[in-house]
């Protein structure tokens, strides 16, 4: 009897939840369907940092018949995925927003925003600044004995991890001052903690590489400036007194 009357309680809410989970899938079908139209000159902007790389480099292959489809499929829902953040954000608040007191929703948008602008900003920092540099120390190693071929797939397999984890990273200091808003932290706390957090970062910073060593250290080395940043953000906002 408990159970059905739960079960007629949460009916609205489950209704309006299979409402916004139909609008964010459409809204991720269309984005990836437009994607899948400029897919070809999307690749061309991820495929520049590696022919500037290295003069060896013309061309990529691929090894299996349907790989190059494939990845051109893979590309064009990261990009569907990406283009529709926006509206995944939103659908999400407005389910929750009628839980939230008004302070909490203003709140919310806030972080939603800047969570937003801080990963785009990181995505292109990895595309624009880290990738052509990890680039070139990898086609370093090539010679006219040492020919590489760089399979079309994985390279765009590898692109977007390297901008989904630099995407994330530069939300580091937001979050960390973001705790502190919500008192969840006392003042000095990351200070404190830093060196416990600077291991994280390296065991994170490894596993989000694969276990690359080189890749390791271009991921580590700016996410303890961007922990840095967060630790000065943290006390010159002055939070986590209360």
């Amino acid at each position: 009897m408990m159970l059905s009357r739960s079960l007629e309680l949460f009916a609205p809410h489950h209704q309006e939840l299979r409402q916004r989970l139909i609008k964010i899938f459409l809204t991720i079908i269309v984005f990836t369907a437009l994607a899948y139209g400029f897919s070809e000159h999307i690749a061309r902007i991820f495929l520049a940092p590696l022919f500037q790389a290295s003069p060896l480099i013309d061309k990529l292959v691929y090894t299996n018949l349907p790989e190059a489809f494939l990845a051109y499929i893979k590309l064009s829902l990261l990009v569907g995925l990406v283009a529709s953040f926006p509206v995944i954000i939103y659908q999400i608040w407005r389910f929750i927003a009628p839980g939230l007191k008004s302070s909490e929703k203003k709140f919310t948008t806030t972080v939603v925003l800047w969570a937003t602008l801080l990963f785009a900003a990181g995505a292109a920092f990895a595309l624009v600044v880290v990738l052509p540099k990890m680039l070139h120390y990898f086609m370093s190693y090539a010679s006219p004995n040492l020919q590489p071929l760089p399979k079309f797939g994985a390279y765009l397999t590898f692109v977007a991890r390297t901008m989904l984890t630099f995407g994330l990273s530069f939300e580091i200091p937001f979050l960390m001052v973001m705790s502190g808003k919500a008192g969840l932290i006392k003042a000095g706390y990351f200070r404190k903690k830093r060196f416990s957090f600077y291991i994280a970062i390296v065991v994170l910073a490894f596993l989000l590489t694969a276990g690359d060593f080189m890749a390791t250290a271009m991921l580590a080395i700016p996410l303890f400036g961007l922990y840095e940043s967060g630790v000065f953000l943290t006390a010159l906002f002055g939070v986590g007194k209360k």
